[in-house]
């Protein structure tokens, strides 16, 4: 009898998993799944439904109930697979003695663990959460979040909000704060395009992100180091690591985004997050083993610098393992969120960097992936 793999894809930050349709992992498991049956793979690809910001730790419990709901009944192996901080809350089930609540044995399970790939997982942590700490980082974390969900609900943000948002950002100054009502204004004429079923579930999912932002403080450089300090690897797991870096706002990337005042609109968000992310510590910025350098220094033709980042994640916090792929993308580029229509179904791109990331690159990644996933079968 053919041994049948296990796969969890484990959202990140504001992961989106559980909004019905709007599948986070879409095209990732899509891809996983046929890729699997043309090598004649027994799979179960499961994508995890996380608190959005909650702490790793809840995280981590949430892709414990969802193991433990869809692998008890046999012992195939585990896989593991988290974009963004889904990569933290992997990383810390495998981790021996993990304590993730009183009625949760974890070890049944973590030790059937075969992989952990991390992609653009923030490792060493990211600036953008410290950020997100203050007063207008919150309710913009918010806001992105009810973005996502539009973006790829109706394929983009009407040209009135997109302006709006635009605009506010260029013009806010961190001395001067910001005028709290024009984001609430914002909110409501986006949830407005909604159904009244679908309002309901948005503002639930939103008002998690806003009662439970535990997250967000474990995110920052600082917040990072004690999590490193008390999660460890565990023997016999494989680590591998898919590594992002974006284009700095420019003219050029400016350009490349494309003439569509849209597109022009939502690339000043990106410059937006992006300033605030390559303001990396040096401090913070991990060594890497030589192996890990050599990949960086093929993939990019030079070493990241430190302020090189995907506009969420530095791109030096993302390594971690085995260095499986290190590609030219922004946060979102890597698991299907980026601009190819055309595709079905379609891509749909909202954090618009003008990275160039298509269809190949994704499927060179994801294929990467697999074989990592596979190396031992």
């Amino acid at each position: 009898m053919a041994t049948k793999h296990h796969i969890y894809l484990v959202p990140g930050f504001f992961g989106f998993a559980n909004l019905g349709e709007l599948l986070y992992f879409g095209h990732v498991r899509d891809y996983f799944v046929a890729e699997m049956a043309r090598r004649g793979v027994e799979v179960e690809v499961v994508q995890v439904l996380s608190h959005p910001t909650g702490s790793i730790r809840t995280r981590a419990a949430d892709l414990y109930k969802a193991i433990e709901a869809s692998a008890k009944n046999d012992d195939g192996p585990i896989h593991l697979i988290g974009h963004s901080t889904g990569g933290l809350d992997s990383r810390l089930f495998v981790s021996p003695g993990a304590l993730l609540g009183d009625d949760i044995d974890v070890e049944p399970y973590a030790r059937r663990v075969r992989t952990v790939v991390t992609v653009s997982t923030p490792h060493s942590g990211t600036p953008l959460a410290t950020f997100f700490l203050g007063l207008f980082g919150q309710k913009l974390l918010q806001l992105l979040s009810l973005f996502t969900v539009y973006v790829l609900r109706f394929g983009r943000l009407p040209l009135t909000v997109a302006f709006r948002l635009g605009s506010l950002l260029t013009r806010w100054d961190e001395q001067l704060g910001f005028r709290p009502t024009i984001l609430d204004q914002i909110f409501e004429q986006l949830l407005g395009d909604f159904s009244v079923e679908r309002r309901e579930e948005l503002v639930r999912f939103l008002g998690d992100v806003t009662h439970d932002a535990s997250l967000v403080p474990q995110l920052t450089p600082e917040g990072i180091d004690l999590f490193n300090a008390t999660t460890v690897d565990r023997p016999g797991v494989r680590y591998g690591s898919v590594i992002t870096q974006a284009r700095p706002p420019s003219l050029r990337a400016r350009l490349s985004a494309g003439l569509d005042p849209y597109a022009q609109i939502t690339h000043t968000v990106y410059g937006f997050l992006y300033g605030r992310t390559q303001r990396m510590p040096l401090t913070a910025i991990p060594l890497h083993t030589p192996a890990q350098t050599a990949a960086l220094v093929e993939a990019y033709g030079a070493m990241p610098g430190p302020q090189a980042c995907d506009g969420i994640v530095p791109t030096r916090s993302q390594v971690y393992g085995r260095v499986l792929a290190a590609v030219r993308a922004d946060h979102l580029d890597a698991i299907g969120h980026f601009d190819q229509p055309a595709h079905s179904p379609p891509h749909v791109d909202w954090l618009i960097s003008g990275s160039g990331f298509r269809r190949l690159q994704f499927e060179r990644l994801w294929n990467t992936v697999v074989d990592f996933v596979l190396l031992e079968t």
